[in-house]
């Protein structure tokens, strides 16, 4: 049960920083910072960063057995999650996260994908699985 806790708190602290993102104020991201999280000098909207938020709070309420009833819905729920951040860490890991985020190119953002990003996502999807057995 420990383990899901963990990942269900790491999942609501990456969906907080995804809020703060979207909120913070236009000129305030640097482009190196912007660089190495985003891999462009784009930063993305606010609707994306509240988005991938939102999201993110779902798969921290599944992962944590929210809801409890029917049973089927948060299993499908922690399945998914798994399923999804098993898939970016792969890609990530094969430096290749592009295809699935369109843009994610430079190489600061490549090397800390492959040595932050992708093993994180790996972790996570472990934890939400462990939480679906």
């Amino acid at each position: 049960m420990g383990s899901d806790r963990a990942t269900s708190a790491a999942l609501g602290a990456i969906g907080l920083l995804h809020v703060w993102w979207g909120i913070r104020p236009r000129g305030s991201s640097t482009g190196r910072a912007t660089d190495a999280v985003v891999g462009s000098a784009t930063p993305p909207s606010r609707a994306a960063c509240f988005a991938v938020a939102g999201l993110l709070g779902i798969a921290s309420a599944g992962v944590a057995g929210r809801p409890r009833r029917p049973r089927w819905i948060s299993r499908g729920i922690q399945l998914g999650v798994a399923t999804t951040l098993a898939t970016r860490g792969a890609f990530g890991l094969a430096g290749r996260t592009d295809l699935l985020v369109p843009g994610s190119t430079s190489p600061t953002f490549r090397r800390w994908d492959r040595r932050v990003y992708a093993p994180l996502c790996l972790a996570l999807a472990a934890g939400a699985g462990r939480a679906a057995r």
